[in-house]
């Protein structure tokens, strides 16, 4: 059985999606803009205003300043760890947003799939999507 060696290390996909989660929570698009591939992929967690799929990295872009204007800004991604491995590199976040009066605390993990040192999906689970869902309404 032939066994697939990964284009990057896990090492090297963890310093990738560290760079991006601080690019994120700077607003520095031209950095998001380099690491998401022009066809990336991400699935937005829930059944609420904001869930469902974006495609393409000009629709993920997006989203992601969707999530801060709605916030007025606060919306904000603590790192806790990025763990690498061959085919997926997990992100686990504190998410922290307030908007309208309500405050969003969110255990959160993001499932990132790399090729050619970039990312070209991501999958975003809550602890509980349902909260988060009714945060954004």
């Amino acid at each position: 059985m032939e066994r697939r060696v990964p284009e990057m290390g896990a090492q090297e996909n963890t310093e990738l999606i560290r760079r991006g989660y601080e690019a994120f929570n700077a607003g520095d698009l031209t950095t998001l803009t380099e690491i998401f591939a022009e066809d990336a992929v991400w699935y937005a967690a829930g059944n609420g205003m904001l869930s469902g799929t974006k495609e393409g990295r000009d629709a993920i872009l997006a989203y992601f300043g969707e999530l801060g204007t709605r916030s007025q800004g606060t919306f904000q991604a603590a790192v806790q760890d990025v763990v690498g491995g061959e085919n997926h590199t997990i992100g686990i976040q504190q998410t922290h947003a307030e908007n309208n009066g309500k405050t969003l605390d969110a255990g959160t993990v993001i499932a990132f799939v790399l090729r050619d040192g970039k990312v070209v999906e991501g999958r975003e689970y809550f602890d509980d999507t349902a909260k988060a869902d009714e945060f954004w309404t």
